[in-house]
């Protein structure tokens, strides 16, 4: 995906809270759950902030139509942990590979809650500085179809709680371009918001995905 070209007149002022000290200091404070899940396969996934001229961004991928589990779906760059390897190392990794930005260890700002998933992974988020790195970013067709920048402004906003006769847990969505977001994704994406952006302490791991998206 192509970075926007803006009229620097006409730039969005991004709020001061947004700016990469304040957003890791907020980090810093945040008390993050871990989960002991060794039943699970550990995974890390990168909360990637951008700053194109269009203003500070989360770095999203549309998934690939032809994968076997969850194709089409949007997703933050991310995979499962090789033997040995760190979450934050992880995240870094699978970050270069699907999109082609390479963040060096400096640029991890925080880590977010464990989630478990019903597909059998424990994802640990990873907060990294992606910055603005001047050139197009694109991964391997067979796994991403489309790279976005998306405005924090547009995801930074009040999340869809819904009710579904499968399962007691709430279920969240986020909107984003032509439909919806949903968890993990979207319960990432929240907490992120609202920690790193706001210095809030919500909890996300009890948010659900609809049932069709539950294998």
């Amino acid at each position: 995906m192509q970075y926007p070209q803006t009229d620097q007149q006409t730039l969005p002022i991004t709020p001061d809270y947004w700016h990469r000290d304040a957003i890791a200091a907020n980090l810093a404070r945040f008390r993050r759950v871990a989960l002991d899940r060794p039943d699970l396969k550990p995974a890390s996934v990168a909360v990637c902030v951008m700053t194109p001229p269009s203003g500070h961004a989360l770095l999203i991928t549309r998934r690939a139509a032809a994968l076997r589990r969850h194709a089409g779906q949007w997703a933050l760059p991310g995979g499962r942990r090789d033997r040995g390897e760190s979450v934050q190392a992880t995240a870094l990794r699978e970050l270069h590979e699907e999109t082609g930005l390479l963040v060096p260890g400096a640029g991890v700002l925080g880590v977010l809650d464990d989630i478990a998933t019903r597909s059998g992974y424990l994802i640990t988020p990873i907060v990294v500085w992606g910055g603005y790195p001047g050139h197009l970013l694109s991964g391997p067709v067979s796994e991403v179809a489309e790279i976005y920048q998306i405005p924090l402004a547009d995801l930074d906003v009040q999340p869809e709680i819904l009710t579904v006769a499968e399962t007691d847990a709430p279920v969240i969505r986020l909107p984003l371009l032509d439909g919806y977001v949903h968890a993990p994704t979207a319960a990432i994406v929240f907490q992120f918001c609202q920690v790193a952006l706001h210095g809030r302490q919500p909890r996300v791991a009890h948010f659900e995905a609809p049932p069709r998206l539950w294998r």
